[in-house]
């Protein structure tokens, strides 16, 4: 399970959704080995004053992904490369957080994730 936050703004990212989802998905799938069919994906587009980061570009995008944890320092590492690699963003103006949790703290479905028999491995 991966849950991914995109902040932008949104006079630049608008409209670029669908691009930037299945980049992101792309990479999570290659480097994670997640099921092209898990995509949660949620965009934040600010107003200009809404976004303060005056060190960057108008193309600053924060990429936050929640997840389960279990997934090896390699392998987060692999994303995060995957990312850099496919985008074609600047990369100076991208950033990519990872914040992992354990299952037991996510309810889906209505039950603890630690009670799910996921169809993917974690442990990666």
């Amino acid at each position: 399970m991966a849950q991914v936050k995109v902040y932008g703004r949104r006079d630049v990212w608008a409209g670029r959704q669908k691009e930037v989802s299945d980049l992101l998905q792309s990479c999570l799938v290659e480097a994670w080995g997640l099921p092209e069919d898990k995509r949660f994906h949620r965009f934040l587009l600010l107003d200009e004053d809404d976004f303060v980061a005056p060190q960057r570009g108008p193309g600053y995008l924060i990429i936050e992904i929640v997840c389960f944890t279990g997934r090896s320092d390699d392998a987060k590492r692999a994303l995060i490369r995957e990312i850099y690699r496919k985008s074609g963003y600047d990369p100076q103006d991208v950033e990519i957080t990872i914040i992992e949790m354990p299952k037991v703290n996510w309810g889906i479905r209505g039950v603890c994730a630690d009670e799910l028999d996921l169809p993917y491995k974690v442990e990666v």
